[in-house]
């Protein structure tokens, strides 16, 4: 689970950086114009790469539940995902939509009368505009809220009385239950981002994808469930680029199916601790909370010095990938800001 939860926040320095040019409709804080090869990019893999995560988490609550009790896991969540994302969406997120407002708007003003702006006006949330957004830490606060909601669940209906017959389930019944994670996407759908779909994904990787069993019964059809997916995103890829068709069951079948051939393959090949996952396990949480704000402002910069888009695309992304390291790498080394930002320990 490390490591794929590892390289799935390291997918969001290149994610974030083609969205400057997505031809999505709803643009991004800086923004170059429609690109149609790397907006395809991006719905090849926005179906599951969020999705996954929190499909993670709910596999590792399991597992967390096992060694702290209610109370300790509680005060776990509130230091690691309420203190993290309050604390960035005062000192972090506003600085990307101050980017957003100079790059939009020529905006002349500093970021103290923008702060002002940014807390008195609401729009979409998106933030595109300058106004409040919870910018990139949405998914921390869907992870706090989910993670304290679904200890009701828990406890009135623990992990061991449901194992049995969990067990049971088939692979293609597994592979089914995208139908629930469909239905619930339009529950507390905020911009396509759902807090409802979350807490389904979160529930399911908790009393499902934990599970030993249904993990072995879908490693047998792994050959089957690779061939969809694998069908399925090269038709998607030219559904979307030939008709820009990006239909809500598809995408939930889709990332459902990823997922879960993600899970199988990273048991059976990537299970195993190298430096990357030492180095990473530490690492990812931060680099999450600072890359979006790092990209926004070196994209600001770098869009009017290189007019050759694959050379733009490729000083973002790997530029904003070495200086947030550079800032993960300063900030791990401040006790409050350490603290800030969900570090537990050096």
């Amino acid at each position: 689970m490390d490591n794929i939860r590892n390289f799935t926040i390291l997918l969001l320095f290149p994610v974030h950086t083609f969205m400057i040019w997505n031809d999505f409709g709803s643009k991004f804080y800086i923004w170059a114009g429609e690109n149609k090869i790397l907006s395809t990019a991006i719905v090849l893999i926005n179906p599951w790469f969020m999705p996954l995560l929190f499909v993670l988490a709910g596999m590792s609550a399991r597992y967390g539940l096992k060694r702290r009790t209610y109370r300790e896991f509680v005060k776990q969540r509130f230091w690691k995902l309420g203190v993290p994302f309050v604390s960035g969406t005062i000192f972090l997120v506003p600085f990307q939509t101050w980017y957003a407002r100079k790059y939009f708007d020529s905006y002349q003003g500093g970021i103290l009368e923008h702060l002002q702006y940014f807390f008195t006006h609401i729009t979409d949330f998106s933030g595109y505009d300058g106004a409040f957004t919870p910018g990139q830490l949405w998914f921390i606060l869907f992870l706090f809220l989910i993670s304290m909601i679904t200890l009701i669940l828990f406890k009135l209906l623990p992990y061991e009385k449901l194992s049995e017959q969990i067990e049971k389930i088939s692979a293609p019944v597994i592979l089914l239950l995208f139908i629930p994670i469909w239905g619930m996407y339009y529950l507390g759908n905020f911009g396509g981002f759902s807090i409802g779909k979350a807490l389904a994904l979160y529930v399911l990787g908790y009393y499902v994808l934990s599970n030993d069993a249904v993990m072995d019964k879908l490693d047998e059809k792994i050959k089957y469930f690779s061939f969809i997916c694998g069908a399925c995103t090269i038709l998607s890829a030219a559904l979307y680029y030939r008709f820009s068709y990006y239909g809500d069951g598809w995408v939930n079948f889709i990332g459902w199916n990823w997922i879960l051939v993600l899970l199988v393959l990273g048991r059976k090949y990537w299970n195993k601790r190298t430096k990357f996952t030492d180095y990473f396990n530490k690492a990812s949480y931060p680099i999450y909370i600072l890359h979006q704000s790092v990209l926004v402002v070196l994209a600001y910069y770098i869009l009017p010095l290189c007019h050759n888009i694959v050379g733009q695309v490729c000083l973002i992304c790997m530029g904003s990938f070495v200086f947030t390291m550079l800032g993960y790498s300063i900030v791990r080394r401040i006790p409050i800001v350490r603290k800030m930002i969900g570090i537990q320990s050096l």
